[in-house]
């Protein structure tokens, strides 16, 4: 089939719901084989993977916690087994748990700064090496956040965690552009996603955080994955070390309430 990304093999982790998914319809729709990876709802990677399949292209599920080191390279490890490449990687899976800084447990730390964070270095590492022994290059983007710069009292685990994987990507964008290896960050704002249920669901919230927004609306998930095509695709091929902010112009007008 032809398409943007014909004959690339990309891993998108947490695709079963949200941005992932949409990223890895719109990556199947432009000719790539996808690989859905999930952690505990096999169902929701059927959905994924079906969705994928009706856009035109090819995809395989493969279950994985990408906080757990082993399963992160079994992750890249089947899928160059069942698929004999892998081009793409997108670092999707995400969590944020809300406390405030002095309520904040060791285990709730340690869940969110595995999964955004080391998740994403481990997953990016596996995803390397194999890359640098078959001496191709590659494309690595990490679903940041606008609070890799942006405060979001209440959740200094999650801004840890995404002001890490900015700094990451910077350093990593130097270390790995002699490979061929490009590395960018796009930083959502507000995407009508899972994770924003609760808040979407709440009319005064909904509302004070709409006034923020010059564009008057919350994001889509296709809007995200148009732009996750761009960095993987040949139109992308020189942009690296950069984050893409896709917030409506949240992050120029945002203050709290």
């Amino acid at each position: 089939m032809a398409g943007r990304l014909a004959g690339k093999v990309a891993v998108i982790t947490g695709s079963g719901t949200g941005i992932g998914q949409a990223i890895a319809i719109r990556y199947a729709s432009e000719g790539a084989t996808v690989v859905v990876n999930y952690l505990e709802h096999p169902e929701q990677a059927d959905e994924t993977k079906a969705r994928a399949e009706a856009a035109g292209g090819k995809a395989i599920t493969i279950q994985g916690d990408v906080s757990k080191i082993a399963d992160t390279n079994r992750l890249i490890d089947q899928t160059w087994q069942q698929l004999g490449r892998c081009d793409i990687l997108v670092n999707n899976a995400g969590i944020e748990i809300g406390a405030n800084f002095w309520d904040i447990t060791e285990a709730d730390y340690d869940r969110v700064l595995d999964v955004n964070l080391k998740g994403a270095f481990f997953l990016t590492q596996a995803f390397v090496r194999r890359l640098r022994d078959a001496k191709r290059p590659g494309r690595v983007i990490n679903m940041s956040s606008v609070h890799e710069d942006m405060v979001f009292p209440h959740f200094p685990t999650y801004c840890a965690a995404k002001g890490g994987m900015r700094m990451l990507m910077r350093d990593l964008a130097v270390e790995l552009g002699p490979l061929g290896i490009t590395v960018n960050n796009i930083a959502p704002g507000a995407i009508s996603t899972p994770i924003n249920a609760r808040m979407m669901a709440n009319p005064t919230e909904l509302n004070a955080l709409l006034a923020n927004i010059p564009l008057g609306r919350m994001g889509t998930v296709d809007d995200v994955a148009g732009l996750a095509l761009f960095l993987a695709s040949d139109d992308g091929a020189y942009v690296t070390g950069s984050t893409y902010v896709i917030d409506g112009g949240l992050m120029r007008n945002y203050h709290e309430q």
